[in-house]
Order: structure tokens, then C-alpha cells, then sequence
């Protein structure tokens, strides 16, 4: 029987040092690629990924996702490049156009975000290619830059550049410059369908096909022997995100109006009271349609639905026994 594509997401729930007994882990259990995130204020992804990859021989280590803003484009790349140095040929960068409101709380206008993220992936690509660089563009301005490496390897870098998109505007535009989409969570299974069809648009003005552009895609994953204890698990992250992320909200297809109860009830940051006492306004058949939450069964089930509305490799993110999920997906 063919191997499963699978990999792990991890957030700012477990210790670092945890994660990365869980990385260890998950490449044991045939894993792909364990991916870090950075969104909120609480980790930036770049430390988590050197830990796990200085703990692993194959696993593959990507960011789920830097923005393009708070980094310098020259900076991604030479960043990018370190951790290849470390971790040779098994460094992804995932890069995203952030949210607001968080944007906006610290003084970043995200203004022409498909041009600024056009301008940043290219010229980080070229980079990571050694090539020399000059770009006048509207976000980045490079003079006659290359990555200036004299004690290291000096040939291209293989580092896929994959784009966290969630509109189909951001979508189509990564068919076309991105080597993938990073397809998000908390959406259903359906909301893949017309993400296909924009990513393939973008693969057409390449010269490419949608067969062309990976599709890995972050899906909650809450699973327990115990169903009730496992939608709870699920439902905690959920009333957050749906708080604090609108266009993940508005992505999920969840009514403004729940929406807007939700955030009456949280701050922010959202204390952990908050957060239970909205939990309520969740309801278990939200849960179910844009999570994987269950039993391992069902959590199984529920993935493959993802899979089979295009998603090429689902990074499962594990709320409540991290080795149970692990095992629930183990290729080996």
C-alpha cells in the first residue's frame, strides 16, 4: 500500500522542548514534515524550526506561516538559508499576508497585499537561487544584492516557497509564482473546491498545471477515544481563532452575528475564562465541519475528505494526546 502524505503542525500549546520530542516522534512514525506557526504575538517560527531540525535526519521543517511584512525580503532569504544550512534540503518557508487587526496593533498597513507578496517571494526565490539582485519595486528595493556566503555552500538553495492563502485573489496569484499552497484550517472540506480552481488559473498563466502546485493544508485535529472530550478539545481553539481571525471566520462560513457574540465576550489577548465562557456559542456541528475531531476513526474519515477535495498532504494540528494522533496517522 503507498505511504499517506502526512505532517504536523505545532503552535504555542506545547513546549518547545516538547515539540521537539514530538518531531522525533512523528519522523519515527513515517511523518513528512513537521511545520511551526507564527501569527499570533506569542512564538515566531523560526527558533521552534531550528530546534526540530537539529533533532531530526529526514523530517522536513517548514513555517506555517512568516508574513511578509515584519522581515526585510533580504532577510527571509538569508534566514532561510541558515536553516538549509542546518537542515540541507528539507527547509520550506511558508509565508503569509498576516491579519488584521494584529497588523494594524502594530503599525503595519497591509496595503496591496498581492503586490507586496509578488514582490517579496520573487526576489527571495532569486535570492535563494545566489543570484545578484537589483529590484526597484513598490515594497522591495534591492541594489545589487546576493547573499554573501564565503565560508558555506554557495549553489542554489532547494527551498520551496509556499503561500499561506486564503483569499482566491492571494490563491491564484500563488498558482502562478509559488511553488504551493498552504491551505488553511477551520474551513470545510468544500472550501478547498474553489481554491483549486484559482490556484489553477494561476498554474495556466505559468505555464503549469494545478498537478504543478502542492497542496498541503492545516487541519484541526482533536482526537480522543473519548467523542465529547474530543469536540471540546476543538471547540476551545475554534472560539478563539473565530474571535481574533476574521478572515479565517469569514472563510469558515460562520454567521457574522456568532461572530460578534464571541467577541463581545473575549479581550485581547483572550483569557482563559473568556474563552470558556464562549465556548458555549460553538456548537458541535460547527466543530465537526471544519475540524477533524473524534475519535481515530472518525478524525481518519474526516481527513480524507480533505484529501480527496484536493489537498495534497493534510499538517495536522493535535489538540489533547499528541502521540495518539501521531499513531492515529502513523505511515510506519
Amino acid at each position: 500500500m503507498a505511504r499517506e502524505r502526512v505532517a504536523m503542525y505545532l503552535q504555542d500549546k506545547h513546549p518547545i522542548r516538547d515539540g521537539m520530542e514530538y518531531a522525533k516522534y512523528a519522523e519515527s512514525r513515517g511523518f513528512e514534515a513537521v511545520w511551526q506557526a507564527e501569527s499570533r504575538l506569542v512564538r515566531d517560527a523560526i527558533v521552534p524550526m531550528a530546534a526540530f531540525a537539529a533533532v531530526t535526519d529526514h523530517l522536513k521543517v517548514g513555517s506555517g506561516v512568516i508574513n511578509n511584512w515584519t522581515r526585510n525580503a533580504a532577510i527571509i532569504a538569508a534566514t532561510f538559508l541558515t536553516l538549509d544550512d542546518l537542515a540541507p534540503d528539507r527547509v520550506i518557508l511558508g509565508i503569509g499576508a498576516w491579519w488584521d487587526p494584529l497588523a494594524r496593533n502594530v503599525g503595519i498597513e497591509r496595503r496591496k497585499p498581492l503586490t507586496a507578496m509578488r514582490e517579496v517571494v520573487i526576489n527571495v526565490r532569486r535570492l535563494l537561487n545566489m543570484e545578484r539582485v537589483s529590484f526597484e519595486g513598490e515594497f522591495v528595493h534591492f541594489n545589487n544584492i546576493e547573499l554573501d556566503v564565503v565560508h558555506g555552500r554557495r549553489e542554489p538553495r532547494h527551498v520551496p516557497i509556499m503561500i499561506g492563502a486564503t483569499g482566491m485573489a492571494m490563491m491564484e496569484m500563488t498558482g502562478e509564482i509559488a511553488d504551493g499552497a498552504v491551505l488553511n484550517y477551520c474551513v470545510p472540506p468544500e472550501y478547498n473546491l474553489p481554491a483549486l480552481d484559482a490556484l489553477a488559473r494561476g498554474a495556466k498563466k505559468a505555464g503549469r498545471t494545478i498537478d504543478d502546485i502542492d497542496r498541503p493544508q492545516l487541519v484541526v485535529c482533536s482526537v480522543d477515544y473519548d467523542r465529547a472530550k474530543a469536540l471540546d478539545g476543538a471547540r476551545e481553539l475554534l472560539t478563539q481563532y473565530l474571535a481574533q481571525q476574521p478572515h479565517i471566520a469569514q472563510a469558515s462560513g460562520v454567521k457574522p452575528e456568532v461572530v460578534e457574540e464571541i467577541q463581545k465576550i473575549l479581550g485581547w489577548p483572550a483569557t482563559k475564562e473568556q474563552v470558556r465562557e464562549a465556548m458555549r456559542l460553538v456548537p458541535d456541528d460547527l466543530v465537526e465541519r471544519i475540524t477533524a475531531s473524534g475519535t481515530p476513526d472518525e478524525v481518519r474519515a474526516r481527513v480524507n475528505e480533505y484529501r480527496t477535495n484536493g489537498c495534497t498532504c493534510p499538517i495536522l494540528y493535535p489538540l489533547g494526546d499528541v502521540k495518539l494522533m501521531i499513531d492515529t496517522f502513523a505511515q510506519q
